[in-house]
């Protein structure tokens, strides 16, 4: 009757298994499922999953990762980086929105970026030059 949320492993366009180890770097469009070990620059315009038991020695970027497992360099998000109670993070991170759980490491530098939008830059701009145009007036 109730199903849980899960991603089942169809669902993955790449899958590095558990006892797995990947040397190089990783480029891919889709999902990416990481439970083994990786040295080298992971790059997915997708989402990143990184299991509880996996190690990455290498920079990641994606649209999202979620991470339990421990990564040795820097994690460029471009949306949300979830870190939940396993989760060690040795590096630095850019992300848009973080989600961290109570008994993660996280050793590093945290840059939050904006989303970038032009509409709303060029809003903002206009609501600052009426702002400056309202208080010349006074």
């Amino acid at each position: 009757m109730f199903k849980k949320d899960v991603k089942s492993p169809d669902k993955f366009d790449t899958l590095i298994g558990k006892n797995t180890t990947f040397q190089g770097n990783i480029e891919t469009v889709g999902t990416i499922r990481i439970d083994g070990k990786v040295q080298g620059e992971i790059k997915v315009e997708g989402d990143v999953y990184i299991g509880k038991d996996s190690e990455i020695i290498g920079n990641v970027y994606a649209k999202n990762v979620f991470l339990s497992g421990k990564v040795q360099g820097n994690i460029d998000a471009k949306g949300l980086l979830n870190a939940t109670s396993t989760a060690e993070i040795y590096g630095d991170i850019f992300v848009q929105n973080l989600i961290t759980s109570e008994g993660s490491i996280f050793e590093g530098k945290c840059k939050m970026v904006e989303k970038q939008n032009n509409q709303s830059s060029g809003k903002n701009a206009r609501k600052k030059s009426d702002n400056t145009a309202s208080s010349n007036k006074n």
